[in-house]
């Protein structure tokens, strides 16, 4: 029996426009009628997906910022947060890069400079909490920070214009294509799989009790955590090469198709 749905937010449950399925009340309230868990693992916010799933706060498992901060009853379960120097580091590289936004995400709020003001709008989708500040390095040594964001705003081409660059950083730290738009680093080992998993442990669910859904390169140690892996039918192309299952496209819905599907097999509960 499946105890425990971890499910990615953009490109995977909401659709192109970045909205919530309309049928997900009634599909996730079964879930949870049957004693089961919906967690979101994303790496928007956790402000952020409190604005979209606020009414579950208490029902759900919330993975944020690309399993850096977990969070249950509006309670942390579990964080971690980035050495100073390493935040430094890969703080300089971005800046160097050209067209290149940065974010530090503290654990409930997201710390940006004025440079982001006509992006501010879209920005504020995976960060709701955020504080302009004028200086980004004197809020390193001010706030425990668990990732530093990189954005391709103008472009959205992440993978050629930023990832590239920050990849020189990857070891000390953890660098992760996010989407398009977005690169993330945070502590080396950290991932959404590595959050999967101290939830597993924390609840005492084995991985082959979990399902998971995703559509990109920080989905995969998600997916290759559970025994019910889900890539999307427009997931990344490395992604659909690990996971077991597919789902159709975010655009049609398709983590509520899959999940009443094992909802209707009677694979969903406690």
């Amino acid at each position: 029996m499946i105890k425990i749905i971890f499910c990615d937010m953009d490109g995977t449950l909401l659709d192109g426009d970045g909205n919530m399925p309309p049928m997900f009340d009634d599909v996730v309230g079964e879930v949870i009628k049957r004693g089961a868990i919906f967690a979101p693992a994303s790496g928007r916010q956790y402000s952020a997906l409190l604005r979209q799933m606020g009414k579950y706060i208490d029902d759900f498992v919330f993975i944020s910022e690309n399993g850096t901060f977990i969070a249950r009853h509006d309670k942390e379960i579990w964080s971690s947060t980035m050495k100073k120097g390493d935040v430094e580091r890969v703080l300089r590289k971005g800046l160097a890069i050209p067209r290149c936004y940065s974010v530090l995400c503290g654990k409930r709020l997201a710390f940006v400079t004025r440079e982001w003001e006509p992006y501010m709008e879209n920005m504020r989708q995976y960060f709701t909490q955020c504080k302009i500040v004028d200086d980004l390095f004197q809020t390193i040594d001010d706030e425990d920070i668990i990732k530093v964001a990189f954005c391709d705003a103008e472009r959205g081409d992440a993978e050629r214009t930023i990832y590239p660059p920050l990849m020189t950083e990857d070891g000390p730290v953890h660098v992760v294509l996010s989407s398009n738009y977005w690169v993330d680093v945070m502590n080396p080992g950290v991932n959404k799989g590595v959050a999967v998993r101290r939830v597993q442990r924390a609840l005492g669910i084995k991985p082959e009790e979990c399902a998971a859904f995703g559509d990109y390169l920080n989905d995969i140690e998600m997916l290759s955590a559970v025994g019910y892996g889900f890539a999307m039918e427009n997931a990344h192309e490395d992604v659909k090469k690990i996971a077991k299952y597919r789902a159709p496209k975010n655009i049609e819905y398709g983590v509520m198709t899959k999940i009443k599907e094992l909802l209707d097999k009677g694979l969903i509960g406690a």
